[in-house]
């Protein structure tokens, strides 16, 4: 069985991995900082977006194998996989921000709706009420 839903959705985590770690290394070459953050707050606010992002992906590649291998997937799944990576790129430019930002917020609040839901309907097709 192939999981198209999980395959695309993985593919897109490691495009926007691969997205965020040029933001950092563009940081880098600007400041001139090869180790850490060297107090430099953009590149710190670059490289907590990638690592917050991930933090928190694997999971929710895990909660959509998880529900697409039982067959209960379909375009609801895809779309809201979709509407997670959104939320990981509006959550990096919002991380640009020194003051907070909105788009820092949409993304971290979507993140956290979409790893809530996602559990609760595992959660659902487990005890087979889904």
């Amino acid at each position: 069985m192939i999981l198209q839903t999980t395959l695309s959705l993985a593919a897109a985590a490691g495009v926007l991995n691969f997205w965020l770690a040029v933001r950092i290394s563009k940081a880098r070459l600007a400041s001139k900082v090869w180790h850490g953050d060297g107090g430099d707050p953009l590149l710190l606010q670059r490289m907590r977006a990638q690592a917050n992002f991930v933090e928190y992906t694997p999971f929710v590649l895990i909660l959509i194998a998880a529900i697409e291998l039982t067959g209960k997937g379909g375009t609801w799944l895809a779309a809201v996989g979709s509407v997670y990576m959104l939320a990981r790129v509006f959550h990096a430019f919002g991380m640009d921000k020194a003051a907070p930002a909105a788009l820092r917020g949409i993304g971290a609040s979507v993140t956290f709706l979409v790893l809530l839901g996602l559990s609760v309907m595992a959660v659902l097709i487990a005890l087979g009420r889904f």
